[in-house]
């Protein structure tokens, strides 16, 4: 039997899981004990100025829209008030990190004040047909690649 996981956990993990990224990459980072939209704050010794990210946490994909094909999707504030924003999949412990501005302009719906980028996890059989949201279009925003320039 699987356990079940809280909300809090999973977003606990998510930090966990972008700290362990920055640490190795030479940046280091802390939690943020109040819950202001700001989870983390980095600091790299390259840049000399502090970074806020806000961490959104997947579990695991969840079925999507109309098709119920598995997809990874967070919701972000359109007044985001970190540097930076941190989408997470724990299933593949995965991190993508974003500007406020590239969230906005690659999220797909707009709707209550709030953004909604989502991708399908891959492009195995069943792709939608919009290649646009399979995640191969995110690769460059993977942690790996974007902590060197942004830190």
């Amino acid at each position: 039997m699987a356990l079940r996981v809280p909300t809090r956990q999973i977003g606990k993990c998510g930090e966990l899981l972008v700290q362990l990224r920055l640490l190795l990459a030479g940046v280091e980072s802390a939690p943020m004990t109040t819950d202001a939209g700001i989870d983390l704050v980095a600091y790299s010794p390259r840049r000399a100025r502090p970074t806020t990210i806000q961490v959104k946490t997947n579990l695991n994909p969840k079925p999507a829209g109309g098709t119920g094909r598995p997809a990874l999707d967070w919701w972000v504030p359109e007044k985001c008030p970190a540097d930076l924003i941190a989408c997470v999949d724990l299933s593949q412990e995965q991190v993508w990190l974003f500007r406020p501005r590239e969230f906005a302009r690659l999220a797909q719906q707009h709707s209550g004040g709030r953004h909604h980028l989502y991708f399908y996890p891959d492009a195995g059989v069943g792709a939608p047909a919009a290649q646009a949201a399979l995640a191969s279009r995110f690769h460059r925003y993977l942690a790996e690649a974007r902590i060197p320039a942004l830190f």
